[in-house]
């Protein structure tokens, strides 16, 4: 099975009663870089999620990926899975390697990591970078509704066939970007890591996020990088995150699989949105 060889080495750091949490770190030639933090979102971990940004952000940045509970490599715990927490985890990671401050990089669920970890750690927070996600995930009555099938993926992930539907889901994905071909069951071997019972939990803690009673206590420079095609997270919704931070909006063609459909659009925003939060921030 072949794997991109630009992924970042991998560590672990051992998060005190939490566990064992798998990190992708990647050190700048120059120790001045800033350092970038990848918080994926849900049902993904950190390579699905930022494959084809680490190269681009590596070529500026340090970096530090982290696969969350129960995903990916994420640390496996009966505890339920919590944003809050996981924003803890997260500081601790970053204070472990010895780094003083981030720019936060939340995609989809990471979006509300970001907040929780901008409002329990603004120490660490340098700039934020948002990637079609939203300040809450439960305003509309369609958006509650769809939360009540989350307890199924449970079982349908641990059909057999589920490991097929992932596989031909992903081609259908990425059907025009005929480079990934060669990764694709690396890719597929890595959503099937996910374990069952924390990703429904996780889409339960997600259903509850509102983070619109402390928006305004965000006071770092911000970034959005909005996928103007999404269905899951719809556009407005995103612009409505960007308008409350007053943060600079990055678009790009795609829905909310932007990552891995559309690549190199993706890698380009995110590097973009990163270099603009650390320009105002320095001002």
């Amino acid at each position: 099975m072949e794997t991109p060889d630009w992924l970042p080495p991998g560590v672990v750091v051992n998060v005190p009663q939490r566990g064992e949490v798998f990190v992708r770190h990647y050190r700048h030639p120059d120790p001045t870089a800033p350092v970038v933090l990848l918080l994926h979102g849900w049902t993904a971990s950190a390579d699905t999620q930022f494959l084809f940004a680490y190269q681009r952000l590596a070529e500026h940045y340090s970096i530090i990926g982290i696969d969350h509970h129960g995903h990916g490599r994420g640390f496996r715990s009966p505890a339920p899975f919590d944003l809050s927490a996981v924003a803890d985890d997260a500081a601790f990671v970053v204070r472990s390697l010895g780094v003083a401050g981030v720019v936060s990089v939340g995609y989809s669920m990471g979006g509300a990591i970001n907040m929780w970890l901008v409002h329990r750690h603004p120490d660490l927070v340098q700039g934020l970078v948002f990637e079609a996600t939203a300040l809450d995930w439960r305003s509309s009555r369609l958006e509650r509704a769809r939360w009540w099938f989350v307890p199924l993926l449970s079982p349908v992930t641990r059909a057999w066939w589920f490991a097929r539907y992932v596989g031909r889901g992903l081609r259908l994905v990425v059907h025009h970007n005929h480079s990934i071909g060669v990764w694709m069951p690396w890719l597929t071997a890595e959503i099937l890591r996910n374990d069952p019972r924390a990703v429904v939990s996780a889409g339960r803690a997600l259903s509850r996020h509102d983070a619109a009673g402390w928006v305004d206590e965000v006071k770092v420079p911000a970034a959005s990088v909005i996928t103007a095609h999404d269905r899951l997270v719809p556009p407005r919704k995103q612009r409505a995150l960007a308008y409350a931070l007053n943060g600079t909006i990055f678009e790009i063609p795609a829905g909310h699989l932007g990552a891995l459909s559309h690549p190199s659009e993706f890698a380009d925003a995110t590097v973009a949105a990163v270099s603009d939060v650390l320009v105002r921030a320095a001002r």
